[in-house]
């Protein structure tokens, strides 16, 4: 009798633990994660352990890392994004496409290496086709070659690449692309320089 009563309580823990709802254990998951990075990783120079603190979209798309994503929540990623931008005062998305092609090459920024008071890179081609004068480039991102020649040169063309700049997951939760503006890796006035190389008819992207 005592026998059956003890297999019956492991049963009844069994069977409690595997009843845990699927969302507690993926917090776990997330948690030791986290824990582990944090005592992997040490702060050098401008390299800060707080680039491992995660904002609500972050946390979102690091729980469903490996499911579908309910639309809901997918559109709640964008639309409180989109509404973070800051798009310029002035209404001007175009700076110079010569500064743009710079920032585009430039793989400098955020690393311990390098010296904070010189400007951040996009580091651009490791990602995009852009200009035809560049052979090496990446191909995660689609091939931006010919955007505002494909696309056109509005304002709204202009305005939309901006902000897709500034913060990807603004128009797509969970992008790979980084989120330069808004984890301010990048400037405005960057920004608008990356919008002309992709906008300006004279720039190399759109021969």
């Amino acid at each position: 009798m005592k026998n059956n009563l003890t297999s019956i309580r492991l049963m009844s823990l069994l069977l409690s633990l595997i009843a845990v709802p699927a969302i507690a254990l993926a917090d776990t998951k997330v948690d030791v994660a986290t824990e582990v990075m944090t005592k992997s990783f040490k702060e050098r120079g401008q390299a800060k352990l707080d680039r491992l603190n995660q904002d609500k979209a972050m946390a979102s798309c690091t729980e469903y890392a490996n499911k579908p994503m309910p639309a809901k929540i997918a559109a709640s990623i964008t639309a409180e994004n989109f509404a973070a931008i800051p798009f310029p005062k002035d209404a001007k998305y175009l700076g110079d496409w010569k500064a743009g092609e710079r920032i585009a090459q430039s793989g400098v920024g955020k690393q311990f290496s390098d010296n904070p008071a010189n400007p951040n890179g996009g580091n651009c081609y490791a990602c995009h086709q852009l200009s035809p004068l560049e052979l090496a480039y990446g191909t995660i991102g689609a091939s931006l070659y010919q955007f505002g020649k494909n696309r056109g040169y509005s304002a709204e063309i202009a305005k939309y690449a901006y902000g897709k700049i500034y913060n990807s997951q603004a128009y797509l939760a969970c992008s790979n692309m980084p989120r330069f503006g808004h984890n301010q890796i990048l400037t405005e006035a960057q920004i608008k320089d990356l919008v002309a190389l992709l906008m300006d008819p004279e720039s190399p992207v759109n021969k």
